[in-house]
């Protein structure tokens, strides 16, 4: 496997210090720049994406939160932090974990390996498939389960985690992948992304009520402004 390519985001300087000495110390991460201003990390990020950003939370001007929303597809995000009740937050943006200062290298490394692990998923998943696929494996409880795409009613996703809702399951079939790799999985004609957490299939969808919320198996979700001029193109191409 390729170096991990890192940056890290901190407005203490110490904090980068202790970080830049973690990262010198990991063989398999390679550090491409240190910030210690958010907005100088945001924009040297649009032309040289990372695989990987360590970021604290809070920071002047554009605080890690702000910050992780505006990131470049394909970044996964470590968050560091001296205050424990961002953890919960950090969930909600799919953070792959979450570090509590005073970090030390045994959390950070483990961290890292979670990293490792995201990333050869996602290369397993991105692999060419024959057009005509129509199943795909996941792996659940250590075990590869094969699951129909016509069975899928929707995918949702949770942190560095997501859950196939799957007719004929009792509960959700909960795997290690991103929403990303299961986007780029699943047949783009038969499946869409409607909120940064949702993939739903079309033709299980239900209703559609005026404010663009969908009606999908026992799941109300709403369809949000991202990805609102999509779904309304593919809404008005199938009335």
């Amino acid at each position: 496997m390729n170096p991990i390519t890192c940056i890290i985001v901190d407005d203490e300087p110490l904090a980068v210090k202790l970080m830049e000495s973690f990262v010198n110390r990991t063989p398999q991460l390679q550090l491409e720049r240190s910030f210690t201003d958010s907005v100088e990390a945001l924009t040297w990020l649009r032309e040289h994406p990372v695989n990987l950003a360590f970021m604290d939370i809070q920071m002047p001007d554009l605080n890690g939160m702000e910050l992780s929303r505006m990131l470049p597809e394909g970044t996964r995000l470590i968050f560091t932090t001296a205050f424990k009740e961002y953890a919960f937050e950090s969930y909600e943006v799919n953070a792959v974990d979450f570090l509590l200062k005073p970090i030390r290298y045994n959390k950070f490394i483990a961290a890292v390996e979670k990293v490792e692990r995201l990333m050869s998923l996602e290369a397993k998943a991105q692999v060419a498939e024959p057009a005509h696929k129509k199943t795909m494996f996941i792996r659940v409880d250590g075990e590869l389960r094969q699951v129909n795409f016509d069975s899928i009613l929707y995918v949702e996703g949770m942190k560095d985690y997501v859950r196939f809702h799957v007719e004929g399951e009792a509960r959700p079939l909960t795997t290690h992948m991103t929403m990303k790799a299961v986007e780029d999985t699943l047949p783009a004609d038969a499946f869409m992304r409607i909120n940064r957490s949702y993939i739903v299939r079309l033709d299980k969808i239900k209703t559609v009520d005026r404010n663009l919320c969908v009606y999908i198996g026992d799941e109300i979700i709403r369809v949000t402004d991202a990805y609102r001029e999509a779904f309304e193109h593919y809404c008005s191409g199938n009335c």
